[in-house]
């Protein structure tokens, strides 16, 4: 994959104006929208629709996360939506992953329509270990439980599973190759962290084994959108 293809810009706009005016100007340089809650729960799939018109593909992140029959009719019909990738939350559990596995890939050879990654998230980017503890009483330390949640996603069929930076070279050693892990809290060396606590810069997260990155608010928050993801791109070239 060239590092268009690897660079996710997360369209984190209110205002689904704004997220397609982002689309039509960097198309160009980016491949794949991230379209998450706020965004799609105001402008629902017509929006998804909007950017595949222009050529973009959508990673459509609402993390479901149900009882397991809901969650598989959910990530059906993100299926029959013709997203590239989706998330559900790895917390709930074995069967719904596994259910919500077979459940597409059933539809996808049936329906013959193209199958999206099945990505599972594992302990979200604002988290620390204080709050992990705090959240779910573990005395699991949060490198251990994003790695039994990422193997539990890969043992159920899934098709990879969302991490932080931080957690990428246990991943990579304990997972194969082929499982994706796509990675949010990337930040510009030079950035504000904000409300992300385990980050690293594009370059880094490379180095350490992402297949994907997913980047918003550097992007977002621009004077000039366009040099910033060229910026990015060319660090994605040159990790180390």
């Amino acid at each position: 994959m060239t590092p268009s293809d690897r660079l996710i810009l997360a369209l984190d706009h209110e205002d689904p104006k704004e997220a397609i005016h982002l689309v039509d100007r960097l198309s160009g340089r980016i491949k794949t929208f991230k379209v998450g809650s706020v965004l799609f729960t105001h402008a629902g799939p017509s929006l998804v629709r909007e950017i595949q018109k222009r050529g973009g593909a959508v990673f459509l992140d609402l993390k479901f996360h149900d009882i397991p029959n809901t969650v598989a009719g959910a990530a059906l019909q993100a299926a029959r939506l013709g997203v590239q990738m989706l998330t559900l939350h790895t917390l709930g559990g074995r069967e719904m992953m596994h259910k919500t596995a077979e459940s597409v890939r059933e539809a996808v050879l049936r329906e013959r329509i193209p199958a999206p990654l099945l990505l599972g998230v594992t302990v979200l980017t604002s988290f620390d270990q204080a709050m992990l503890q705090e959240t779910l009483s573990s005395p699991s330390s949060l490198e251990e439980m994003v790695v039994h949640l990422a193997r539990l996603a890969h043992e159920e069929g899934m098709d990879g599973a969302v991490a932080s930076p931080r957690e990428l070279p246990l991943l990579r050693k304990d997972l194969p190759r082929s499982f994706r892990l796509v990675t949010p809290g990337i930040r510009l060396s030079s950035g504000n962290h904000q409300d992300q606590r385990r980050v690293a810069d594009p370059r880094q997260a490379i180095a350490q084994g992402a297949d994907y990155i997913v980047v918003g608010r550097p992007i977002l928050e621009s004077k000039n959108p366009i040099e910033t993801v060229e910026a990015i791109l060319r660090e994605m070239e040159s990790p180390g």
